[in-house]
């Protein structure tokens, strides 16, 4: 087969171009981040955000009474939303309620947020791992996904184990899944691409958030306010994290900073403003 000078030349170009970069096609936000601000000008608030390109939500439950009409009033897509923790642990009985009441709303996933650190105990969390197949069942048959969020403890080894490998064990996984927040496994020594490894295709939910360099390794939450940054700086590789995610089943990504310096709506501008033009 003949090949022309014009066909070498065309292929030797292309051969020479660099892979191209990706970028998040849509950013979200975690309405925690504004509870400061928000109840009080929720549609003000809500319509800044959406004024930074934000995209999408993920809100906590309880505080939906006061910002749901507003929130109606944007283009932001309600995508997620936290549940009231305790109800996995302490009052099961209220699941399926509330998760007919998200379905409503129109959310996609349901979240368990939080254990609160009295209800730590290996047998407590093999309680809340049923708790959570029984909650996954009903989230399926309405059409959602329940997930489980993460903090630092869940990566401490108890008895072999760590915390959250145990849960996922004894969890299934077509019913439970992970959403990873990337700044707290960190905080615990597990770089988050490592959880992506570790469980493909199991997690459809992720914060992006960052913590300042040089904190100790840790498996609580007390950690310095100043410890959580905006997701452009601190000690995570955030463009070499998407890379990772960017084949691993994520759907969905929120910005969330539990402490912001000053006006949590600045430190959203400027987390979205580096994501907007971050190449991975």
């Amino acid at each position: 087969m003949n090949i022309s000078r014009r066909q070498l030349f065309c292929a030797a170009a292309a051969a020479a171009l660099p892979l191209q970069a990706a970028r998040l096609k849509t950013i979200g936000a975690q309405l925690y981040t504004l509870r400061s601000i928000l109840p009080k000008n929720p549609l003000e608030t809500l319509q800044a955000l959406e004024g930074l390109e934000y995209t999408e939500v993920e809100a906590v439950s309880g505080d939906l009474p006061k910002i749901w009409d507003a929130l109606k009033q944007t283009k932001l897509k309600p995508i997620s939303v936290h549940l009231d923790a305790g109800m996995f642990l302490t009052a099961p009985e209220k699941i399926p309620a509330a998760i007919d009441d998200m379905n409503a709303k129109g959310f996609q996933f349901v979240v368990c947020p939080y254990v609160p650190p009295n209800m730590r105990s290996p047998a407590e969390m093999q309680r809340l791992g049923e708790s959570l197949n029984k909650a996954g069942e009903k989230a399926r048959a309405a059409g959602m996904t329940l997930c489980y969020h993460n903090h630092a403890f869940e990566f401490a080894t108890v008895d072999g184990m760590t915390i959250l490998d145990r849960l996922m064990k004894e969890t299934d996984a077509e019913l439970v899944q992970l959403e990873l927040d990337i700044m707290w496994s960190t905080v615990a020594g597990v770089p988050p691409a490592d959880v992506l490894k570790k469980y493909p295709e199991r997690v459809p939910l992720v914060h992006l958030k960052n913590v300042s360099a040089g904190l100790p390794t840790r498996y609580d939450e007390r950690v310095p306010r100043d410890s959580f940054q905006e997701v452009g700086k601190g000690a995570i590789d955030i463009a070499a994290f998407l890379k990772a995610a960017a084949g691993s089943g994520v759907k969905h990504y929120f910005v969330e900073q539990d402490q912001t310096p000053g006006d949590p709506l600045a430190s959203l501008r400027g987390s979205i403003d580096y994501l907007k033009t971050l190449d991975f």
